[in-house]
């Protein structure tokens, strides 16, 4: 009963509640219906407060629309900002457009000018557009008189009556506006008229221009397919001597011009259908290159500035018609340009052909010259060969008789020149002999002269030998003297050397004495050694009994006294006191080596002082001076240093 009753009342809540439902619908959604629907009285849901979720809807409406509203606003500033930063970019292309065409326009007045001026104005053309140039600027200055001069007038009168009227009364000024009112009326009619007719003036003028530029590129166009057509005058003057030849060069050019001739109609076949697809009248297609050609090539955003130039100008069309009709510009500009580097290559192989066909037929005509003068220079050579021939046997029997007359000529010379050879053998046979007995007259008289300068020399050479004779003895009496007081001399020495050697035993005898005398002898005492000295106990403090006085001395302290000191003081306080020379990096060098006692060698202590380069070398024998050497001035007085030296001995 509970769910046949609850069955109706359920289909009767779904009719009820299906415009409130989704579209989309699975069995979580219908459960949840069904759950809510049988538990509506229950605590888990609150009723609703209508007004408030009413009052919170009408809140998010207005903030959404606030937001809208900001949203349109950054979209309108933006498009705004858009506009402008594309305004400011037109500007600036459309001064530079505007400085480019004002220096043209004076760079072309400036060569009309000096065209004008020239020394040719006598030339019809040129008195013709003088004239021209003329009547314009009649024209000009009666518009100026005319038009401009009464339209300014005009406007500095409604300004001055417009002032007086703001400082007068209502009434009296509405009679006057509408005077004011009708004259102006009447200057804009006038205006207008004007302006018609010069517009028609100009159309008119366009028309003509436009007329004569289609006349004179139908006639290029015409001379261009002729000249493909037509075979050059160079070719059909060519004055070849094989017919064969010139034949094949015209055959080859019109093949080659029928070549260029399809190409080319193809072109023109291309261009037209491009043509015919253009979305724009001639007069706009015009202005659309005119607007494109102000944008330079290098400008960035270009595309961009002239589409939105031109829906500007264009409002009537669509940027898809702009973009197509940019799309077909490109295809046609690309086929004219291909069609230009048609003609141009064209152009230039045919120079190229008619300069190569003029240079074989050149050389065809070369080699048929050659070869004319090559048979002609065969006959003048058969020619010349006969009467070489003929000549050269004349020149035989000459040469036969001319060989004949000298042999007999020269046989009667060679009898005449045995005939002279037999005499003078005879001659020389006689000369010879007289020659013979001059020779030995002159070899007897210098064998007498030999002998004589023999004996002459020989005698020299005794006298010679008798005087180094002589010589030899004394020279012998001579080196016995030298050998003589040589050894006088070194007797001498050796006396002198074995004198020092005594004196040196000596002196080394007395000064062992000295130092035995005042030798130390320390006993052996190992309490003392290990003990506090004097000098320890007195900085301890220990055993000190009186008061400390700085001028007493610590403790007593045996040592050498100068005469008994190292060599090295005295050698210094020498240098010093003697010989002026102050404690320098030279003294200290050379008292360096010096500082240890001399070591005995041989029984002695010997030291010596070298003096090098300008120098005086002194050698001494003292006690405990080791070997030093330095350098001293050459007029240095070293006999004081000697002299204590000695007196230290």
């Amino acid at each position: 009963m509970c769910a046949a009753s609850a069955s109706p009342d359920m289909e009767n809540m779904d009719k009820r509640d299906q415009p409130f439902m989704t579209v989309q619908k699975n069995d979580t959604s219908d459960n949840l219906v069904f759950r809510m629907k049988n538990e509506l009285r229950s605590i888990k849901y609150k009723p609703v407060d209508y007004q408030q979720l009413h009052a919170l809807t009408e809140a998010k409406k207005l903030a959404s629309a606030s937001t809208e509203l900001k949203i349109r606003k950054a979209v309108q500033t933006s498009k705004i900002s858009k506009e402008q930063t594309l305004i400011k970019q037109h500007k600036q292309v459309w001064w530079q457009e505007h400085q480019r065409l004002n220096e043209v326009r004076c760079k072309m007045e400036s060569e009309i000018k000096s065209l004008l001026n020239e020394e040719n104005i006598g030339n019809e053309c040129l008195s013709d557009l003088m004239n021209f140039e003329q009547e314009l600027s009649e024209q000009w200055c009666t518009y100026l008189k005319n038009v401009i001069n009464p339209l300014k007038q005009l406007r500095t009168d409604l300004k001055y009556r417009q002032h007086h009227i703001s400082q007068h009364s209502y009434s009296h000024s509405e009679s006057n506006s509408v005077k004011v009112l009708e004259e102006v009326d009447f200057v804009k009619k006038q205006l207008k008229a004007a302006y018609e007719r010069l517009r028609l003036e100009q159309q008119k003028i366009e028309n003509y221009l436009s007329d004569w530029s289609l006349k004179t590129l139908d006639h290029s166009s015409e001379e261009r397919s002729n000249l493909l057509s037509e075979m050059p005058v160079e070719l059909e003057t060519l004055e070849c001597p094989y017919p064969d030849l010139k034949f094949s060069i015209l055959n080859e050019f019109c093949n080659f011009t029928e070549k260029y001739q399809k190409k080319l109609q193809d072109f023109d076949m291309q261009l037209e259908d491009i043509y015919r697809n253009f979305q724009l009248s001639d007069e706009d297609h015009w202005f659309y290159q005119a607007l494109v050609d102000q944008y330079p090539r290098d400008l960035s955003g270009r595309r961009t500035l002239y589409l939105d130039m031109l829906q500007r100008h264009f409002p009537h069309k669509s940027r898809h018609d702009l973009v197509e009709h940019e799309k077909y510009c490109d295809q046609y500009h690309f086929a004219k340009e291909q069609r230009r580097i048609l003609i141009s290559s064209w152009s230039k192989n045919r120079r190229d052909f008619i300069q190569k066909a003029v240079l074989t037929v050149a050389e065809a005509c070369a080699t048929h010259r050659m070869e004319n003068m090559l048979v002609k220079d065969r006959k003048k050579q058969q020619e010349v060969c006969a009467d070489l021939k003929a000549k050269v046997i004349q020149w035989r029997a000459h040469q036969e008789e001319v060989a004949r007359l000298e042999m007999e000529i020269s046989a009667r010379r060679r009898e005449k020149e045995e005939e002279k050879e037999k005499l003078w053998k005879k001659k020389e046979l006689l000369q010879r002999e007289e020659k013979k007995k001059k020779i030995r007259k002159y070899w007897a008289k210098k064998e007498q002269k030999w002998q004589e300068m023999e004996m002459r020399d020989l005698q020299h050479l005794e006298e010679l030998k008798k005087l180094m004779a002589e010589q030899s003895v004394k020279d012998r009496e001579r080196v016995k003297y030298r050998q003589e007081l040589l050894e006088k001399r070194l007797m001498e020495k050796k006396e002198v050397t074995l004198q020092e050697a005594l004196e040196e035993a000596e002196r080394e005898k007395r000064i062992e004495a000295l130092r035995k005398q005042v030798a130390m002898v320390a006993q052996f005492d190992p309490v003392r050694m290990m003990s506090d000295t004097m000098a320890s106990k007195a900085r301890m403090g220990i055993g000190i009994k009186e008061e400390f006085i700085l001028q007493k001395p610590l403790f007593t302290l045996n040592t050498y006294n100068e005469q008994q000191g190292d060599g090295t003081c005295s050698l210094e306080a020498s240098n010093r006191g003697h010989l002026s020379v102050f404690y320098s990096s030279f003294q200290f060098y050379h008292t360096w080596d010096a500082q240890q006692p001399a070591k005995k060698v041989s029984g002695s202590y010997k030291s010596q002082i070298k003096i090098p380069a300008d120098s005086i070398s002194v050698e001494s024998s003292l006690p405990g001076l080791q070997m030093a050497t330095f350098s001293l001035h050459p007029h240095m007085d070293f006999s004081q240093y000697v002299g204590t030296e000695r007196e230290r001995e």
